[in-house]
C-alpha cells in the first residue's frame, strides 16, 4: 500500500470511528445540557412521598403524612424541609402541588452573593456551598420565589434550600423526590425534553390543561416547570414576575460600579481645583488694589 493510499484508508477509518463516538455521544446525557423537573399537578394525589423521600434523604424533618394534617394549611419551605406540598381547592377539585426551590436559569440568588456561596452548577441546579458563606443573606432578598432559609437559631447557620439533589444526580441519580413520586407527577430530564413532554400533554388533551407552562417563561425560565388544569393565581403561583430575569433589572447598576469608582474621586479632584482657583482669586485682586493704593499715596 503506497503512502497516498494508506492515508486515505487511516482518514476513512479515522472518520467512521469519530462518527460512531459522536453518535454514543449524542445518545447519552449532555454534561452542558440544563436539566430540571416537570411537575404535572393533574397528577399529585397529594401522597407527599416527596417529602419522606427530601426529609430522609438529606437528614431533615420526615413528616407524618397520615396524621400531621399539614394539607389543612398552605405551608412554605423551611430551614427543615427543602419541599412541601399543599392542597387548593379549586373550581376542577383540589388540586395537590409540590413547592420548592425553582431553580431559575439566571438565578438571582447566585447573582446577588458576593462570593459564590451561593452558586449555579452545570446542568441548571443552584447550591449553598457553606464554605464560601459571609452570612449577608442577599440571596433571601434577592430570590423572586422566597426559597433561600436561614438557621437562625443555629450557633453555626446555614442557608437552607433544595439543591435539586447536585449530589445524586453527580452519581448519575434522580432526585430523591422524583424516584419517589408514586403517579409519575415528576419527571427528571433535559428542559428541553421536559417543556416538549409538556407542550405534547397541553396540544394532546386540550381540555384537561391549562395552556401554560409556568416556568417556561417566567423570570427567564426555571429549572421546575409546572403543568394545571386550572389557573396558576388559583394555585399558589406569583403571576406578576413577567418574563425578564431577576438579574437584568440589576445590570445598569452594576455596569455603573466602575463609573462610580473611578469617576466620583475624579469629580471630587476637579470640584477641589475649582475650590483653590476661587480661593486664589480674591487674594490676587487684593494685591492689585494695595498696589493701586500704595501709589496714590506716592
Amino acid at each position: 500500500m503506497d503512502r497516498r493510499n494508506f492515508l486515505k484508508t487511516s482518514l476513512v477509518v479515522g472518520g467512521t470511528a469519530l462518527t460512531c463516538k459522536n453518535a454514543r455521544a449524542q445518545e447519552q446525557h449532555n454534561p452542558d445540557e440544563f436539566v430540571g423537573i416537570l411537575v404535572d399537578t393533574t397528577r399529585c394525589i397529594g401522597c407527599r412521598a416527596c417529602e419522606i423521600a427530601c426529609g430522609e434523604t438529606w437528614g431533615m424533618h420526615v413528616p407524618d403524612v397520615l396524621n400531621d394534617g399539614a394539607l389543612e394549611t398552605h405551608r412554605n419551605t423551611d430551614e427543615n424541609q427543602f419541599t412541601v406540598v399543599n392542597k387548593f381547592e379549586t373550581e376542577k377539585g383540589d388540586v395537590f402541588v409540590k413547592k420548592q426551590c425553582m431553580h431559575c436559569y439566571q438565578a438571582a440568588c447566585a447573582t446577588a452573593c458576593p462570593t459564590e456561596a451561593m452558586k449555579q452548577m452545570q446542568g441548571g441546579p443552584v447550591v449553598w456551598r457553606g464554605n464560601k458563606c459571609i452570612g449577608c443573606r442577599f440571596c433571601m432578598v434577592s430570590c423572586p420565589f422566597d426559597m433561600p432559609k436561614f438557621e437562625y437559631d443555629e450557633w453555626n447557620p446555614k442557608l437552607q434550600k433544595c439543591t435539586m439533589c447536585f449530589e445524586r444526580l453527580e452519581k448519575g441519580q434522580k432526585p430523591a423526590c422524583v424516584a419517589a413520586c408514586p403517579t409519575d407527577a415528576l419527571m427528571f430530564g433535559p428542559r428541553l425534553k421536559n417543556l416538549e413532554v409538556a407542550r405534547h400533554r397541553i396540544y394532546s388533551h386540550p381540555d384537561e390543561y391549562e395552556h401554560h407552562i409556568y416556568g417556561e417563561h417566567e423570570v427567564g425560565g426555571t429549572g421546575y416547570i409546572y403543568l394545571s388544569a386550572v389557573p396558576f393565581d388559583q394555585i399558589g403561583f406569583r403571576t406578576d414576575l413577567g418574563k425578564r430575569p431577576y438579574p437584568e433589572y440589576t445590570k445598569e447598576f452594576l455596569y455603573a460600579v466602575p463609573m462610580i469608582l473611578f469617576g466620583v474621586p475624579a469629580f471630587l479632584l476637579g470640584l477641589n481645583a475649582l475650590a483653590d482657583s476661587s480661593r486664589s482669586g480674591p487674594e490676587s485682586e487684593f494685591s492689585l488694589e494695595f498696589d493701586i493704593d500704595n501709589e496714590g499715596d506716592k
